[in-house]
């Protein structure tokens, strides 16, 4: 079924309307007919009816559906299975709107050809075909063929290049049903195989192992390959002391050889649960348009493996987003379940995953949120491991350079500059109450940022309340002043300055750059919208979400607020040696005095109502309110900074003159 139309108009509500209210997969697709988002819904008007009315607040849907010119859906029977349609139809389609793996090469596997008389053991790299149960993926292919090395020589089975083993699967294929004549041949006729000599071939190529001991081969093979090893080890155990008691030694030291290589191996193993806890710990590391996740698999209270991936979504999707579009792709591609997936957040479909699990691993799996102890600490260091999967990533690939040139050249184009912007300098204004007004300037050279260049100002203009365009006004004075513009250490003139607010402050410091006779292209970035004020057009210029320059010029913002704030905290923190009752006009020593009778502590102060400040005696209204609004501005203060990142480390704290 299919809906057609503009977006945003009439048509394309009106046959939404139509859709029905039950289960299914929804495809929105441009003019063009490529499908730009798949999703699912317990009930698909509703769900999609968000879409078109604007309530889905998503950035990158709200820029999506500006593409949506059609849309199919398909109705199923249960959300369960709209979530397994779903997952088949991004896979099918690869749409662009929907998180997928960045790098989506084919992964390693290990698979065990389980539809052949005579199973094999292969590393691989193909889609997964019936009859095949596949282990991984795995992102190290070295560590996939040493898993492969140990297991057989654990366990005796064949390798699926075995020339041998081909040559019996052939027999089997062209006499179906004839095991036991192709046994019979294969002892008569059969040459063994190198393998077999060896010790790691069970010997299927000269009839010496019936089907029947092969498949306990088998599955001894696959209990260790999902990481369940205690059965394994208590069987071979068992095994060698029989071999012990008929006296036949030499099957027991191979038996106790097999087991020296399983301890040899936990050995190496890292131990974080002392119960047998079977679970998987997801972790991931975003950043503007790129993610890295990372798996630590625990299998009986060892992390038995971690694998790793670089997702084509970071921050521009949110968190629900991101994890729940990455739960989904890595279990519908390996068979490898736990009994317990730990996640960074609640996701809204979480019963319909862990459903659609459940039924994949046959036992109930749940999804998980970790809040304190071991469970979340493995979760946090997965988040670590994501980090570094995609600084190797980025490393390897030179992504930011290639994302750093890609914004140059977008800002070169979107502010109509001569050139790209190699130096970028960005001021912020931080200040409390009019108090303690401090200016940062940070540089960004070829998009990086060049701490060396960093500058902050303490703002010498008096102030009865917070004025940014007058203290920006004052900071850039001093900055572009002619005996700065001879000091080195201030460096060139920017190709780009940007601001960190609208209109009011760009055309502020356009009129005073243009009285200094100062040439530089000039930028406001708004917070509300991202949006850039241009000195050359009234109306704002809107970077695309999710761009390289985008990216850069929030980061540059950011980085000269984080620096301003960092730079106005010192000062705050030496003015409480003295007190903040000492800034406040009409605050004289009576009055101090009078207001720490009266609240022994600066907490119970700055907790006290205007009401309860002026009932203290010899506290005029006009100063209580002084006292009220200084303390409160310095609250909003303490809980912005709550949130802001700490550290200088290697910056500039030169301080203009």
């Amino acid at each position: 079924m299919a809906g057609r139309g503009d977006a945003g108009a009439p048509g394309l509500r009106e046959l939404v309307a139509k859709v029905p209210t039950e289960p299914g997969c929804y495809l929105w697709k441009d003019a063009a007919g490529e499908v730009l988002y798949v999703g699912k819904a317990k009930n698909l008007r509703a769900r999609m009816r968000q879409y078109v009315l604007g309530e889905d607040e998503r950035d990158r849907i709200k820029v999506m559906m500006h593409e949506v010119a059609d849309f199919d859906y398909v109705v199923v029977a249960s959300e369960h299975e709209a979530l397994v349609l779903e997952m088949n139809l991004i896979q099918q389609y690869h749409p662009p709107y929907n998180v997928d793996l960045r790098d989506d090469k084919s992964y390693p596997f290990i698979a065990v050809t389980r539809g052949d008389v005579y199973p094999a053991i292969k590393y691989t790299r193909e889609r997964h075909r019936p009859g095949t149960r596949y282990y991984g993926p795995y992102t190290d292919a070295r560590a996939a063929k040493q898993t492969i090395d140990i297991v057989r020589r654990l366990t005796p089975v064949c390798v699926a290049t075995c020339p041998g083993w081909k040559r019996v699967r052939r027999l089997l294929e062209a006499d179906e049903g004839a095991e036991g004549v192709v046994e019979l041949l294969c002892a008569q006729n059969g040459r063994p195989c190198f393998d077999f000599h060896v010790g790691r071939g069970p010997g299927v190529c000269v009839g010496a192992v019936s089907p029947e001991e092969y498949a306990g081969n088998v599955a001894q093979v696959e209990r260790f390959l999902s990481g369940h090893k205690s059965e394994f080890v208590a069987e071979l155990e068992a095994e060698m002391r029989d071999a012990a008691a008929e006296l036949d030694f030499e099957r027991a030291g191979r038996l106790k050889r097999r087991l020296e290589t399983i301890r040899d191996l936990d050995s190496r193993q890292q131990v974080v649960f002392p119960a047998a806890v079977d679970l998987d710990a997801v972790g991931f590391w975003r950043e503007e348009t790129i993610a890295g996740a990372c798996v630590f698999l625990v299998r009986e209270g060892r992390v038995v493996r971690t694998v790793d991936f670089v997702l084509d979504k970071g921050l521009d999707v949110g968190e629900q987003d991101l994890v729940g579009g990455f739960v989904k792709r890595y279990y519908d591609r390996t068979s490898d379940l736990p009994l317990e997936v730990d996640l960074p957040c609640e996701l809204e479909d979480a019963d319909a995953l862990a459903g659609w699990l459940t039924a994949r691993r046959g036992r109930r799996v749940r999804l998980h949120v970790p809040r304190r102890g071991e469970k979340r600490r493995l979760r946090e260091m997965a988040d670590t491991n994501a980090r570094h999967a995609l600084m190797r990533y980025e490393l390897k690939t030179g992504y930011e350079d290639r994302r750093t040139n890609e914004a140059l050249l977008e800002l070169e184009s979107a502010l109509a500059l001569d050139e790209p912007p190699m130096r970028i300098e960005c001021y912020d204004v931080s200040t409390i109450h009019g108090k303690h007004t401090v200016a940062s300037m940070v540089v960004f050279t070829a998009g990086q940022p060049d701490k060396s260049q960093y500058r902050r100002f303490k703002v010498r203009t008096p102030l009865e309340e917070a004025n940014d365009v007058a203290s920006m006004r004052e900071v850039l004075a001093r900055r572009f002043a002619p005996e700065r513009l001879a000091d080195e250490r201030f460096g060139s003139l920017p190709d780009l300055l940007i601001l960190d607010g609208g209109k009011p402050q760009l055309n502020a410091v356009s009129a005073q750059l243009a009285e200094m006779g100062v040439e530089v292209p000039l930028a406001g970035l708004a917070k509300s919208d991202e949006e850039l004020f241009v000195t050359w057009d009234d109306d704002p210029v809107v970077l695309p979400s999710g761009s390289a320059s985008l990216y850069l010029v929030k980061r540059v913002r950011d980085e000269a607020h984080r620096f301003a704030i960092t730079f106005h905290r010192e000062l705050r923190d030496k003015a409480m040696t003295v007190s903040i009752l000492d800034e406040i006009d009409g605050v004289g020593p009576a009055r101090k005095r009078a207001l720490r009778r009266a609240f022994p502590s600066m907490r119970r102060l700055r907790e006290a109502t205007l009401e309860e400040i002026a009932a203290v005696d010899g506290i005029p209204e006009a100063v209580a309110r002084e006292v009220h609004d200084t303390l409160r501005a310095w609250e909003a203060e303490l809980a912005e900074e709550r949130g802001a990142a700490s550290g200088d480390e290697g910056e500039g704290a030169g301080e203009g003159a």
